[in-house]
């Protein structure tokens, strides 16, 4: 086997195919890690409660008023806050930490969430802030849905690679079919 020495334009079009060949690859893992980060989200508004986090889904929150809006009831039931006027309707305002089971918060609730209950009716809930927005992974809510049979999805997502987050997602259809008895997970 005899070789010959390349000529310029041979070796120019094989470093131009070495070349292309890289871009095509990075383009390739590109297209890929974008694919990954453009998963499926489940949007929810998040917030503490007592050393946990908790997110309600987005979709259910109608707005975030001043707990100050609240008026008592004497002789209510422990989970019920007060009342409240919205929207020109009288909503009941409950204590979200008591309708979980007894959870304590960490400050004073200063914010009340009003909520679609899942039943078309409205009530308010409250909360140490304003919460804020989120998107879950829609297979990491399904997966922890088909895990679950109570009001409380623990769904275990990474916000960055190489790090794992713990958010509680209450499912208000759920948490209000219970009737307000204050089990957890459906105990």
């Amino acid at each position: 086997m005899k070789l010959s020495p390349r000529t310029p334009d041979e070796a120019q079009e094989e470093e131009i195919r070495d070349l292309l060949e890289e871009r095509a690859k990075r383009l390739r893992d590109l297209e890929q890690n974008e694919a990954n980060r453009e998963e499926a989200v489940h949007l929810v508004a998040e917030f503490p409660l007592g050393e946990e986090r908790y997110a309600l889904p987005l979709e259910a929150l109608r707005a975030a008023l001043p707990l100050r809006m609240v008026t008592p009831v004497p002789l209510s039931a422990p989970h019920v806050i007060g009342v409240l006027r919205f929207q020109g309707q009288v909503l009941a305002a409950l204590s979200l930490a008591s309708l979980l089971g007894g959870h304590g918060w960490r400050q004073d609730p200063a914010v009340l969430l009003v909520l679609d209950r899942g039943d078309k009716e409205l009530c308010a809930v409250d909360c140490e802030a304003i919460p804020r927005p989120i998107g879950l992974p829609v297979g990491a809510v399904e997966a922890a849905r088909a895990r679950s049979e109570g009001p409380i999805l623990e769904v275990l997502f990474s916000p960055q690679p190489g790090q794992q987050q713990l958010v509680h997602l209450i499912d208000p259809p759920r948490l209000f079919a219970r009737g307000g008895t204050g089990a957890r997970n459906g105990r």
